[in-house]
């Protein structure tokens, strides 16, 4: 979906006409404040021409530059109708940008198809171009060894990654875990911290999907640990906490995609999954 934003930034110039003489300080703060929303209103242009750019970004901007709007009223001493009016032509693109595909149409409904499959394994959030993985089901506790049904979820993400439709989109891995200490000696030995097991379980999944043919080149690699949560944890953690993400993103990459045989980097051995208590790693 694209839209004209470029009339935006020449909206501005009104204000100027709409009170006659000003002084010249608020003039020269209107004739700045007009320049820089052209600028913002070009780079976004220039973004969506690209497809470079994601919706958050955009709707993180585009609001900022409604801020200056209605900062423009104390400048330039528009009237309330004139205010308005601009401003709900801001909020008129913002609705547009939420309504963005991030994902191309059919990569989008293949994901959502392979999620409602997967038991609870996978979710797929539309709007982030967004696959989330849970932990304690993709994972032994404790360990960063992909369980088999995980590994033939991914498998059929591999393929739609794979695909025509989605060969221009690389692949942001994210790994995170629950607040709970890493304690056991083995795990310990493999994890020293809930960074190093979320980051580990990151990797784990990428080498996965690139042994499952997806360039090597498309991806990168996180751990937020227990930094990140998406709710609260108790003392024994929170199972939503313990999740890994992949984001679909425009690649940037001009270089030659790298074959799963170029790569050499594992995550470490994963050690045994343990029984005795599933809520200390």
């Amino acid at each position: 979906m694209r839209f004209n934003l470029l009339a935006l930034g020449t909206t501005t110039l009104a204000f100027a006409t709409l009170t006659g003489c000003i002084p010249q300080t608020q003039y020269d703060d209107l004739m700045t404040n007009n320049r820089s929303l052209k600028q913002q209103v070009a780079q976004l242009q220039g973004e969506l021409d690209t497809s470079s750019a994601n919706e958050e970004m955009l709707r993180k901007q585009l609001a900022e530059a409604a801020a200056d709007l209605l900062k423009a009223k104390t400048l330039a001493g528009a009237s309330d109708e004139d205010i308005q009016a601009l401003t709900d032509r801001y909020n008129k693109l913002l609705s547009q940008v939420n309504a963005l595909d991030v994902l191309p149409t059919d990569v989008s409904a293949a994901l959502e198809d392979i999620a409602a499959a997967s038991g609870g394994l996978l979710t797929f959030d539309k709007a982030k171009g967004m696959l989330r993985f849970s932990s304690d089901v993709t994972f032994d506790s404790g360990s960063a060894q992909l369980t088999e049904k995980a590994k033939n979820v991914l498998a059929q993400v591999a393929a739609v990654l794979n695909g025509n439709s989605a060969s221009g989109l690389e692949v942001q891995v994210v790994g995170h875990t629950d607040s709970v200490a890493i304690r056991k000696a083995n795990t310990v030995a493999q994890h020293p911290t809930n960074m190093h097991l979320s980051a580990h379980r990151a990797i784990s999944v990428r080498e996965t999907l690139v042994s499952d043919g997806v360039g090597a080149n498309r991806f990168m690699v996180a751990g937020y640990g227990e930094f990140r949560p998406v709710t609260e944890n108790s003392t024994k953690g929170a199972q939503a906490n313990r999740r890994v993400e992949l984001y679909l993103k425009p690649s940037t990459e001009t270089t030659p995609t790298v074959t799963a045989t170029e790569t050499t980097a594992t995550a470490p051995t994963p050690v045994a999954a343990t029984t005795d208590d599933d809520n200390v790693k």
